[in-house]
């Protein structure tokens, strides 16, 4: 039995002429990888889109679990109007998204409200970290850094759109 000594056995044509495994799989991987450039985009908007409006309608509909977080954030606004507030432009945001419509601003104003979220981090250290240990997150901290997330395919979606109104 031959040992295998480099990629290049594997490109090597098999019985009857047939492709080599490597060119065969290099085929498959190009393939996926063309479904997925054409996929991967929308469904990055349809997801985020998807947790905006959820999470806005919960606000709006005043029956989210983080409302005194968000009031406690900004305790110089009157929190019967605020959390609703923030749930309408969550909600506007999210429908822009799945719509694909106006995406650069839309983008703008999704990075914007993510980083306002930070905010709770100095307003509120006693609830978003552990012992004032900025190192160690509470559930509501975490909350709040996963935004970092949100953020980055923000930027991603900005940047991939091209004026067409659909990417």
């Amino acid at each position: 039995m031959r040992r295998i000594s480099s990629e290049t056995d594997f490109a090597r044509p098999g019985i009857r002429g047939r492709p080599g495994l490597l060119p065969r799989v290099r085929a498959v991987e190009a393939r996926a990888i063309g479904n997925l450039r054409r996929v991967s985009l929308p469904l990055l908007r349809l997801a985020i889109g998807t947790v905006f409006l959820w999470f806005g309608a919960l606000k709006v509909a005043d029956v989210t679990p983080v409302d005194d977080f968000v009031a406690n954030t900004l305790p110089w606004f009157d929190r019967a109007w605020l959390v609703p507030a923030v749930g309408l432009f969550e909600i506007v945001i999210g429908t822009a998204l799945i719509a694909g419509r106006a995406l650069t601003l839309v983008c703008m104003l999704l990075v914007g409200h993510l980083a306002g979220t930070f905010l709770s981090l100095i307003m509120q250290p006693d609830v978003t970290f552990q012992h004032g240990n900025p190192l160690m997150l509470t559930a509501e901290g975490e909350f709040v850094i996963k935004n970092l997330v949100f953020i980055a395919a923000g930027l991603v979606i900005a940047a991939r759109f091209q004026h067409e109104d659909s990417v």
